[in-house]
């Protein structure tokens, strides 16, 4: 594990809580130039080639183009050495997730020596390249103030608050796929990067619709009072009914924040204490010739 310097450890440094934007779009131009260099943008973006003025072209030709009907920015934002340093956070985070669908890491070429032009990489390894380019972005990622990462999925996701680390990433003690994706897309929605209240109350509505289909069993993991609870909490705050007798009148993103974390601890809670009641097989007793 690398060592913290000492002025990131007493707090003495200016920048213990992490670099502001400005830094990090200047280091992200340097990023995406070590992985121009090394290969992993050439299968897309092309390359440039002693040989051809206009470079060797990649699968995307107009890259202009392709930008614009996948982000629907009209803005610049091509080249990256040319403008990433006057990306807004969410102009770098669109690039971010543009670049993970279209990055690849090269397998096999040959040199092109004349005027020591390089490597002409002719094979790539996409899912590897996505792997390395999350990996990069995530430590550039861990630097910043604000706290995101990039998903093996390539979306950038605020990172849990600290203490709930362990709870997203705990499997789901569930056999029932429904579920398990439920709980899962849930997560996803409520930590995209910009998710608006409506959509972090309909992360939480999910979440709520899980507990209802486990409502038969919670008999058997909670009791009746901490039920009632939970579903007055969900059915009486604006989360899954829209009528006068809602209470509204609270801090939305606070109280959502707090209604997120305590389903989604209580789902597992309740689906690990099921988990623990089933019968347990015993592998002696079930092999043949045994008696």
């Amino acid at each position: 594990m690398p060592k913290v310097p000492y002025s990131l450890r007493t707090g003495i440094n200016p920048r213990s809580a992490g670099l502001e934007l400005k830094t990090i779009r200047d280091l992200f131009v340097r990023l995406y130039a070590q992985l121009e260099d090394e290969g992993y943008t050439h299968e897309y973006f092309g390359f440039f080639c002693v040989d051809e003025p206009d470079g060797i072209k990649g699968k995307i030709s107009d890259i202009e183009y392709t930008l614009l009907v996948t982000l629907r920015k009209d803005r610049q934002l091509w080249p990256i050495n040319g403008w990433a340093r006057s990306y807004s956070e969410d102009d770098l985070f669109d690039m971010i997730e543009f670049l993970f669908d279209r990055v690849s890491k090269p397998m096999d070429g040959h040199m092109h020596s004349y005027n020591q032009c390089g490597m002409h990489w002719e094979t790539f390894d996409r899912a590897a390249g996505q792997r390395e380019f999350r990996k990069r972005i995530n430590e550039l990622l861990a630097l910043y103030e604000r706290r995101f990462e990039l998903s093996p999925d390539g979306l950038i996701l605020q990172l849990p608050p600290s203490g709930f680390e362990q709870l997203y990433e705990a499997t789901v003690p569930t056999e029932d796929k429904t579920i398990a994706e439920r709980i899962e897309a849930a997560k996803t929605e409520y930590r995209r990067h910009g998710a608006s209240l409506d959509t972090r109350r309909h992360a939480v509505a999910d979440l709520a619709g899980v507990l209802e289909a486990l409502r038969p069993r919670l008999g058997e993991a909670i009791t009746s009072k901490d039920e009632a609870d939970l579903f007055n909490i969900a059915n009486n705050f604006g989360i899954r009914h829209h009528n006068d007798k809602q209470k509204t009148d609270y801090d939305a993103s606070l109280w959502l924040s707090w209604m997120f974390y305590v389903y989604l601890s209580t789902i597992h809670l309740i689906l690990r204490r099921l988990d623990s009641k089933k019968p347990k097989s015993n592998p002696v007793a079930a092999s043949p010739g045994r008696k």
